[in-house]
């Protein structure tokens, strides 16, 4: 099984050093352990493995170093920053696992971003030797990239030309969304597969900053603690210090994983995993001293480190299983209490971080190729933050009770349901779920039973308790029964409304025309690009264009 979690003392490819307000991220991978047996690391090429340590080391600086308002990513190697995804790992995988490592693979590179434009952490990547393919689409998702003009170092997308696929972690959208690149200039580029050297790179504006050798740790240190500085607007007096990131408690039974706050049942016959997130069954600190004394064990903090958790391992480990059903388990009045702590104290850094956590867990949510189901039943608490959930489903059942209304789950929504998760379009789920830009708060903390939440549009379909176990059985079954392929793109497609961003679409391309190309015999045939890299042979490519 392919975990998620680790430390930095158990990092093998990445070191990480801090020094003020200004950290540094080191990629020297050791091409001898790779996360599966099979292929070398070489020329600070990467895997999986090394991109759940990058993961790993961006959420302890937001969270166990507030301090830090620069992130400098580098390479211990001599002359070589970095050469993207190891090919031979890609030609070796199956599909499911090339599309599962690009996912991953952005969502880091968007938390990159993410980080600099909700938590001061600003970025620069110091490309100190040739960068190709996915590491120039790291170096991308920085602030700022710093190159060495070395008269032989180039940067390169070179995987149209070169694999017959398309650079997988957002380069083709970084180049034109964020860098404002020329098309004609963007064409060139990649599809040239030696790249280009420094002063081209800068005039094109594929890098903000060259510097010979000579002066490039000088010129280095100049931008990152510019940075820091441009970064240190949301920072406290005195600097904050941070919490520590504790092991997730996690078991694994045969059919269930579970954590403290949320457990994950297993059908593997029926293809559906059923996520039971609890509310906390006491009350939660409302002031800054005990949240902060809390640490990791705070609630909300808790709860979306053990879901983003699980998601991951499902998404790797579980492929079979294609529906994610979403049920709630406590007091709604206690999600809301902590809604309202979270609103009250959205200014203090570790408050800021938890919602920032839920932001991406959500968005990992939205973005995961499975159906997603939410049940409202006897004992939920859809409310608030666990609303979002039923928000983002593909359809929500609520249990209607005429005869026991006093029994009826009830649904409600918090000041943060309208704004503190948006999507990667941008959007509210609320304002989303509408197709609408925007949507005014509403209804803030009035407790919704099943006819008021039909009639509010807020779920889809609200079955009594006679009809309510057949309807939930033939809608799972006739879910399973249909193309996971299909169901991918329809959903894929349905979530997301209206215009759309960056993020937005990059995982578009990610989920249509990458998806697509994996599969291509032009790419994964035996005569393929992709297979015979290395190889000394030439690809055999059929020329017609579909």
């Amino acid at each position: 099984m392919v975990t998620f979690d680790t430390h930095p003392d158990r990092y093998a490819h990445w070191r990480m050093s801090i020094d003020g307000a200004v950290a540094t991220l080191l990629l020297d991978v050791d091409e001898d352990r790779p996360l599966v047996p099979g292929y070398k690391l070489k020329l600070n090429s990467y895997d999986l493995g090394v991109d759940i340590e990058l993961a790993d080391a961006l959420q302890r600086l937001r969270f166990e170093h507030p301090e830090v308002h620069c992130l400098v990513i580098t390479s211990g190697k001599d002359r070589m920053f970095c050469s993207g995804a190891n090919i031979y790992m890609l030609g070796a995988s199956s599909h499911a696992w090339k599309v599962n490592f690009c996912k991953f693979t952005n969502e880091t590179r968007n938390g990159i971003e993410d980080a600099s434009l909700y938590s001061g952490l600003k970025s620069i990547a110091a490309l100190n030797g040739t960068t190709a393919g996915g590491g120039y689409e790291l170096a991308l998702a920085c602030d700022e990239i710093l190159m060495i003009d070395d008269r032989s170092s180039t940067v390169s997308l070179p995987e149209v030309p070169l694999l017959a696929v398309l650079p997988g972690t957002g380069g083709l959208t970084r180049l034109t969304d964020k860098r404002r690149l020329r098309r004609d200039l963007a064409d060139v580029f990649c599809t040239t597969i030696e790249g280009v050297r420094a002063d081209r790179a800068k005039a094109w504006g594929l890098v903000d900053v060259i510097s010979t050798p000579s002066t490039f740790g000088d010129t280095l240190a100049r931008r990152a603690n510019d940075l820091a500085a441009a970064g240190a607007h949301l920072s406290e007096d005195p600097p904050p210090r941070g919490i520590v990131l504790t092991p997730l408690r996690r078991t694994h039974g045969e059919d269930a994983i579970a954590y403290p706050n949320l457990e994950v049942a297993l059908d593997r016959a029926a293809r559906v995993a059923t996520f039971t997130l609890r509310a906390p069954a006491s009350p939660t600190p409302d002031s800054v001293d005990a949240i902060t004394a809390q640490g990791a064990d705070w609630w909300p903090l808790a709860l979306a480190r053990e879901f983003d958790d699980a998601m991951l391992l499902l998404r790797t480990n579980e492929l079979d299983i294609g529906t994610w059903v979403m049920r709630t388990a406590g007091d709604p009045a206690a999600v809301l209490a902590v809604d309202a702590t979270l609103a009250t104290h959205a200014g203090h850094w570790l408050v800021r971080e938890t919602i920032g956590l839920w932001r991406r867990t959500l968005s990992r949510l939205d973005v995961s190729a499975r159906s997603v189901f939410a049940l409202i039943d006897r004992g939920s608490c859809f409310a608030g933050t666990l609303l979002e959930l039923a928000l983002a489903a593909d359809r929500s059942y609520m249990l209607a009770l005429p005869d026991e209304r006093a029994a009826e789950p009830a649904i409600a929504l918090s000041a943060q349901n309208f704004g503190a998760y948006p999507m990667c379009n941008g959007r509210t789920r609320l304002a989303n779920r509408f197709a609408v830009d925007t949507l005014a708060p509403d209804r803030i903390g009035t407790m919704l039973r099943s006819d008021a939440a039909r009639e509010a549009g807020l779920v889809t379909f609200t079955p009594d308790d006679i009809d309510w176990d057949d309807e939930i059985r033939l809608a799972l079954e006739e879910r399973a029964s249909l193309s996971p392929d299909a169901l991918s793109g329809m959903e894929a497609s349905l979530r997301f409304t209206g215009p759309e961003t960056m993020h937005a679409r990059i995982f578009g391309r990610l989920a249509a025309w990458q998806n697509w190309v994996f599969q291509r015999p032009n790419a994964v045939g035996k005569d393929g690009a992709l297979k015979l890299f290395g190889s000394g042979s030439r690809a055999k490519f059929d020329w017609e264009r579909v």
